[in-house]
């Protein structure tokens, strides 16, 4: 679809970025009965698939591995060939859910150097979320993600802190670096894990408007260790009233 709405959360590690992905596709799914939403698990731990109460068989990664060992092996022309089928493997990757669908990438970056490989996926990838009214993408930690460009364009960069500086200094970093190599068109931040809602006015998130201020909840710890799914959280948790005010900030 040409008007998708990509939604790319990032942040350092430990904040709730996989949580709030996985609250954002609930949202989504329970606002737009009749949208086509992809959720894609960009983190090599592939964590948002438990979130969403889903099971991984297969990887856009380990589809490039398989085409990186061939072409070690010396099977050029087989290679090739890989190439050319990748593009409906990846469909055959797509998990199917009543509410989303659900795409893993596994690890975007191997040993040695295989840019034309990663390139063809990442615009594989992009052709998938043409099909979708609404793409969530959970990002990896760190700003190495946001350098690799996972996605050459988003619509919706949520930057994903904890109340520490350390987190909103990484916010801060990201956003300065996505300025520069990521052509998104609106970007907020959300604050999650809050300890202590008093503390709320004194964090600043420097250029960039904070969008929800979620505190801490056992009931949703209570819940992932559990090893339940998000669809499985009381309506009325604080990530989801926090991905909901978020949304709505966005205009989604």
């Amino acid at each position: 679809m040409e008007n998708s709405k990509i939604i790319a959360l990032v942040g350092k590690g430990g904040v709730g970025k996989t949580t709030l992905s996985s609250a954002f596709v609930r949202v989504l799914s329970e606002k737009y009965s009749e949208a086509r939403i992809l959720a894609i698990d960009a983190d090599p731990a592939v964590g948002l698939s438990t979130a969403l109460g889903i099971q991984v068989k297969e990887t856009l990664d380990d589809i490039r591995r398989q085409i990186i060992e061939t072409a070690e092996n010396g099977s050029g022309q087989e290679a090739i060939e890989l190439l050319g089928e990748a593009r409906f493997r990846i469909f055959d990757t797509l998990i199917e859910d009543d509410r989303f669908a659900f795409l893993a990438i596994g690890r975007p970056e191997g040993a040695g150097c295989y840019c034309t490989v990663n390139a063809y996926l990442k615009e594989v990838i992009e052709m998938v979320s043409r099909d979708f009214d609404y793409v969530v993408i959970d990002g990896e930690a760190g700003i190495e993600q946001i350098n690799r460009r996972v996605m050459e364009k988003v619509s919706h960069l949520i930057l994903v802190s904890d109340a520490s500086r350390k987190g909103t200094k990484v916010i801060e970093t990201i956003r300065s670096v996505a300025d520069e190599l990521v052509m998104y068109e609106k970007c907020g931040a959300i604050i999650n894990r809050i300890e202590d809602l008093s503390l709320a006015p004194y964090i600043k998130v420097e250029g960039t408007e904070i969008l929800s201020i979620i505190p801490a909840d056992n009931a949703h710890a209570i819940n992932d260790i559990m090893g339940k799914s998000i669809f499985e959280l009381c309506d009325d948790a604080p990530v989801l009233k926090g991905a909901r005010e978020a949304l709505e900030k966005m205009g989604i």
